[in-house]
């Protein structure tokens, strides 16, 4: 016998607002039969095909230290300096550059409430 993942939480101090920024950051999108608005304590995006979703929880504290799991992305499209600039543009901050001069690595990024994830170059840039 075998558990699978139901779906991803995170804590969020503001969980429309996180749900606003990961479905932008990955495609997802939330149920349109009972969508997320300002001010609910939970809020579920989901995946394009449904099978992977993500749910921000309201806790009243912040986050405090490193997470201990954090998701490392590949741009599903374009490059990992193109997807860089767009996730800035979300409202992502840079955290550390880890980047080398081979074109190898991956930046540090954190979404607006610090929570750290990164980016890698994908499978067509590693080639």
């Amino acid at each position: 016998m075998t558990a699978r993942i139901s779906h991803l939480s995170f804590d969020a101090l503001d969980a429309h607002a996180q749900s606003v920024f990961w479905a932008a950051v990955l495609g997802f999108a939330e149920d349109p039969d009972d969508p997320n608005e300002p001010g609910h304590e939970e809020c579920m995006i989901f995946s394009p095909d449904g099978n992977q979703r993500v749910l921000f929880i309201e806790v009243p504290d912040a986050k405090q230290l490193k997470n201990r799991l954090h998701l490392d992305l590949e741009p599903a499209e374009g490059t990992r300096d193109a997807e860089l600039a767009r996730l800035l543009g979300l409202g992502a901050t840079e955290v550390a550059d880890r980047r080398r001069g081979d074109g190898s690595g991956w930046v540090v990024l954190a979404d607006p409430e610090g929570n750290e994830f990164c980016i890698l170059r994908n499978a067509i840039e590693r080639s």
